[in-house]
């Protein structure tokens, strides 16, 4: 029997077991047998027969098992005997699938099919049903129906329809659909056949529209294909895909929209008919309106920009010039003289982007003409009266200039160029039109033919170089770079060198490298001698100093390391030749030879020169030497020409100006290279004297710092603390080692100015922190026992002259608490250190605070012993205040420092210390966030924030006491908490909840009582006055008021508490309510929060209309008062 017989045999229900073992064989590589092969060489009837009998066997098998209950037949297995095998069922169905798939690679014309267009109709409502996870039997099915429709044949609409959506649902979920892109676009004439306005094809069209959400189909030829397809599917679906576009338009990245752009002008290019006349009104012009109407400020305007740029970059061909020229006709010329400035600067820049716009089907004269009128539009827009317009015309005229320059008339060109030369360079009343200006002329430069014209006119630009706004500057200089590259002139031409000199003498970073990059080849000629580039040099620093430090500053970043080196080594050879030496006399008598020529005459024996080379070399080493420790033999190389020389310099170039260049470039090298020197730092600071200038000690201290040997200068400064203090008796601590050579006075003033030194600098702190932890503790020791002279100094009723100046101990107890804060923090354990400040705490309630308290009867002792104290402790807590700052402090510290501040303010003249508790409640309530707050009271956060809110309402109570008790002091010392208050009532204002929320309920009492107060004294009716603004309020208020006022967070918050506290009637009286719609007043001149301020007056009106019978029975004041509040009541509400 055949191969032919056998299959044809095998297609029916009872054999349906050898159909399956052929379909296997076919599957098998290794078998030669072809389902494929054995079709083809049957005769058509046989065929024909074959596809009547499978579609009986699929017919069978679906009857038996239809897809619906795959999934459920599955899951039940084989509970029951008789139940047919889900998975029979399938290879089956897949079988035939596949015979039918090659059917139609044989099908011939003429072949009758039926039964196969049974079959495919069989299958297709299998795939409709088919489960998911069915996806091999799908993809064969669906495979199926593309051949179907690409084979032209019966039912194609139907089974093409079904390929398509599929393909385009895979192409959404795979995570490689380039190949189902691909398979949507060999596809998409299927949508011809489909109907846009049918609902049976919304599903369709919503995932249409979906391809332009995805990036990949964006991105991808074909998906690109396809997305430009799709604008000619169906004329009202147009505008449907544009405002998908527009929605995404948000979204998309500058590549992105550059892929949008190609989709849209692809489209426009391939429409006609309607659907040309579509996307023009539709897409094109509507992206041309909202890049002229939309703010600047909105996401979307430089997208839109950016499209509509892609179609004026694509003038020159005759069909955009017409289609610009009729779109732009009825929107620009009008938007151009519009009455919003943005619309009109937008415009221009539309405008001179697409010039000229013109229909290239008129003649040439009306072409001129058109052109023309266009040039004087330009003309007009550089004089609109808005500097935004006049900024974007000058970038357009330049646009023009530069693109259209051979083709201008020479008089339109010059009237152009000295328009913006020599009035929009110059505008007065515009730094950003002057910017425009240079930064455009950049544009015009890239045109060669514009260079003689412009030669002769950018000279008259040079004091722009002294404009006061420096992107003016900046802006200039990059015209000068440009005009340099471009060799359009002499630069120097254009712009004096001494001006360019002084300017780099002076201005800013910005301006400053663009002066060097303009002049580094003029004095760092890199292809010249170094000998040369160190007679550049002297001449640079003869003509202007500072300039010349500037110039060396930047002029790493013009050359290599190797460059610099050697001229540090050329510029030691010229100094080397103004010292009389034997030593390194080689290389001394080769120098000069060299520069004997030039460097002795122009150095002589001036020392101001000879500095200025010092300070060049030491600028020059800094910025390599980075690269020079990653190059050792360059470096030793290095140390070692300046070891040579570096002693007798300090000896021959004893000018003070010489001196710190000198000591310098003894730190950059090591202690053994300079050895004279090294050995003489630390004796120099000990003979120092208290009062020394920071250029005396300054460089010493960074050398002392570079070699490593910081452990000696903290061992001074820790000796002489140690001995500046009183001894008792003639006891003298046996065990200390006396290192001190010299026969020296101790000086505590020195010791902690080189203190201030080492930590206020990062690069000595670090070196100063890194020594471990023994010395820095015995430091730590030496500053703490200065609290003795203190507690002398408040204690002591007269002078001790061997004692040490107050002051000077002030700055040691400040000084220790500094140190304290910086070994916690580079401490990896424990918390030594935060308990030593919690000790001081503890010092200072125990020792200091009675001193706050006391009233001594002699008038002098009581002017001392306050302030005193006062000092001490707001040193302490400004101390603590950036512990908490840095997030050193723990919670037992914020307490300890709580329970301090509550003490102080207990003290009698407690209230001294206002503005330094104010900051430390401020660093306490910020080092908590508002969702940590738990309602149960015993939290600790809430706890702590708890004392927080107690303390500020001490604090009020004792501003409101002392500004009834001494007016004047009390002013002067809310003045002082001012910035400590506005800066904890913006923390305060976050946390909505409590406890913090009652820090706005005592402002608002203390506001209100005082207010009340006040009208309360009122004795007739005349001295009824609504209050205008703060000033007008009562000195308290007035101040809290003012704090309030400058944040509209603080006064929202503020206003909260004014309408709960009115609303809970805790307001009732007539003079209480009355004060609460004053204090609304005042904010309603201010005229920030007016929902917050409305919301405040409601609750007052319920309280006010209370006392409408005052208006009838009460006094003449109480009248008055009531009828002013309704007045005020009413002001507020019709806001």
């Amino acid at each position: 029997m055949s191969k032919r017989t056998a299959f044809l045999e095998a297609a029916c229900k009872e054999n349906v077991e050898d159909f399956l073992r052929f379909i296997q064989l076919h599957k098998d590589k290794t078998e030669p047998f072809d389902v494929e092969e054995v079709v083809q060489e049957m005769p058509r009837d046989q065929r024909q027969t074959l596809w009547g009998k499978l579609a009986s066997l699929l017919q069978d098998v679906l009857q038996e098992l239809p897809p619906e209950r795959w999934d459920r037949g599955r899951e039940e297995g084989m509970e029951e005997e008789s139940a047919v095998d889900p998975k029979h069922v399938m290879a089956v169905v897949d079988g035939v699938t596949l015979v039918a798939a090659v059917s139609l690679n044989v099908l011939q014309d003429g072949d009758t099919y039926t039964a196969l267009l049974e079959i495919a109709h069989r299958l297709h409502d299998v795939l409709v049903l088919l489960p998911v996870s069915e996806s091999p039997l799908q993809h064969h099915i669906h495979m199926l129906c593309e051949a179907w429709w690409k084979k032209d044949l019966t039912d194609k609409e139907k089974f093409g329809r079904t390929a398509f959506l599929i393909a385009l649902q895979k192409s959404f979920i795979l995570k490689k659909p380039g190949a189902e892109i691909q398979r949507v676009w060999s596809l998409h004439d299927v949508l011809l056949s489909l109907d846009y306005m049918s609902e049976d094809n919304k599903q369709i069209v919503d995932l249409l529209l979906q391809c332009f959400h995805r990036p990949i189909y964006i991105r991808n030829d074909d998906g690109k294909r396809f997305l430009v397809f799709l604008f000619s599917w169906n004329v009202n679906f147009i505008w449907v895909i544009h405002g998908t576009i527009k929605n995404q338009l948000e979204f998309y990245s500058k590549t992105m929209t550059t892929h949008i752009m190609e989709i849209y002008f692809r489209a426009w290019k391939k429409a006609s008919g309607d659907f040309l006349e579509q996307i023009e009104s539709s897409c094109i012009q509507d992206f041309m309106q909202n890049a002229i109407f939309l703010h600047r400020s909105s996401p979307v305007h430089a997208k839109v920009r950016q499209i509509v740029s892609y179609f004026h970059s694509r003038k020159g061909c005759h069909a955009v010039d017409k289609m610009l020229h009729n779109l732009y006709k009825p929107i620009l010329w009008k938007a151009l003289s519009a009455a919003n400035f943005e619309v009109r600067a937008n415009a221009t820049l539309l405008f001179t982007e697409a010039f000229p716009i013109h229909d290239p089907d008129q003649s040439n004269q009306k072409i001129d003409e058109t052109i023309q009128k266009q040039l004087d539009a330009a003309m007009g827009l550089l004089d609109d009266t808005h500097p935004t317009v006049r900024s974007n015309a000058t970038l357009g005229v330049c646009k023009i200039l530069a693109k259209c320059w051979e083709l201008l008339p020479p008089t339109i060109i010059t009237d152009f160029l000295k328009k913006l030369v020599f009035e929009l360079a110059a505008d007065s009343s515009s730094p950003d039109v002057r910017c425009s200006v240079f930064k455009c002329l950049t544009i015009v430069l890239d045109n060669a033919l514009s260079h003689p014209l412009l030669e002769k006119l950018l000279p008259s630009l040079k004091y722009s170089l002294h404009d006061n706004s420096e992107k003016v500057r900046t802006a200039f200089l990059d015209m000068l770079i440009k005009v340099k590259a471009v060799r359009a002139a002499k630069f120097w031409d254009v712009c004096n060198m001494d001006h360019l000199l002084a300017r780099l003498a002076i201005d800013s970073h910005s301006v400053s490298k663009r002066i060097v990059d303009l002049l580094f080849k003029s004095f760092f000629p890199v292809n010249e001698s170094d000998r040369e580039w160190c007679c550049r040099c002297i001449t640079l620093i003869q003509m202007n100093p500072m300039a010349a430090r500037k110039f060396y500053q930047f002029a790493h970043k013009h050359t290599a390391p190797t460059n610099i080196i050697k001229l540090m080594l050329a510029i030691r050879r010229v100094l080397n030749s103004c010292i009389q030496t034997d030593f390194d006399q080689t290389d001394i008598n080769e120098s000069n030879k060299e520069n004997s020529a030039q460097a002795e005459p122009l150095l002589g024996k001036d020392m101001v020169i000879v500095s200025r080379l010092l300070e060049v070399a030491v600028i020059l080493w800094k910025s390599v030497e980075k690269a020079l420790r990653q190059n050792e033999e360059a470096q030793k190389y290095t140390y070692a020409k300046f070891g040579n020389v570096i002693a007798k310099y300090f000896q021959t170039f004893e000018d003070e100006q010489c001196t710190a260049p000198l000591v310098q470039l003894a730190s950059f090298m090591p202690p053994a290279a300079v050895p004279t020197f090294s050995c003489g730092v630390l004796s120099r600071l000990r003979r120092l004297e208290p009062g020394a200038a920071p250029s005396q000690y300054s460089q010493l201290l960074d050398c002392i710092c570079s070699w490593g040997q910081v452990a000696d200068i903290l061992e001074l400064v820790t000796d002489w603390l140690t001995e500046a203090l009183p001894k008792q008796g003639d006891k003298v601590n046996a065990n200390r080692k006396v290192r001190i050579q010299e026969t020296v006075e101790a000086k505590p003033e020195l010791a902690l100015v080189y203190l201030e030194y080492l930590f206020s600098h990062t690069s000595t702190r670090e070196k100063v922190l890194a020594l471990g932890e023994r010395p820095l503790k015995q430091l730590h020791t030496a500053l703490g026992n200065w609290r003795s002279v203190l507690y002398t100094h408040l204690s002591s009723t007269t002078a001790d002259p061997k004692s040490p100046d107050v002051e000077t101990a002030l700055k040691v107890f400040v000084y220790h608490g500094r140190l304290g804060a910086h070994l916690q923090h580079s401490s990896s354990k424990g918390r030594e250190y935060l308990l030593s400040l919690e000790h001081v705490a503890a010092w200072i309630a125990e020792r200091v605070l009675p001193f706050l308290a006391k009233r001594p009867n002699d008038d002098e002792e009581k002017e001392k012993s306050p302030p005193l104290a006062a000092k001490i402790t707001e040193s302490f807590l400004t101390v603590c205040r950036d512990v908490l700052l840095v997030g050193l402090g723990d919670d037992t510290f914020k307490g300890q420092m709580l329970h301090l501040c509550s003490l102080t303010l207990l003290s009698e003249a407690g209230y001294l210390c206002i503005p330094a508790v104010l900051p430390i409640l401020k660093e306490v309530a910020d080092s908590f966030a508002p969702d940590q707050a738990q309602e149960n009271e015993e939290d600790p956060t809430t706890v702590m924030l708890g004392v927080v809110a107690n303390i500020f309402h001490k604090i009020i109570e004792l501003l409101v006491r002392r500004l009834r008790k001494e007016p004047e002091e009390g002013r002067q010392l809310c003045q002082s908490a001012l910035p400590a208050l506005t800066d904890f009532l913006q923390v305060a204002q976050a946390w909505d909840t409590a406890p913090l929320s009652g820090v706005f309920s005592t402002l608002f009492a203390v506001t209100v009582v005082e207010q009340s107060h006040l009208l309360q004294k009122i004795t007739h009716p005349e001295e009824v006055i609504t209050p205008e603004s703060v000033e007008d309020m009562p000195p308290l208020p007035s101040i809290l008021l003012s704090v309030i006022l400058k944040s509209p967070a603080v006064t929202r918050a503020f206003l909260t508490e004014v309408s709960s506290s009115v609303d809970s009637e805790a307001i009732s009286s007539l003079n209480e309510v009355a004060a609460v719609l004053r204090v609304l007043a005042v904010i309603k001149n201010v005229g920030q929060s007016k929902a917050a301020l409305k919301s405040a007056a409601t609750s007052a009106q319920q309280q006010l209309h209370k006392h409408a019978a005052t208006s009838v029975d009460g006094s003449d004041i109480q009248r008055v008062i009531y009828e002013s509040s309704v007045k005020t009541l009413n002001e507020i509400l019709d806001l």
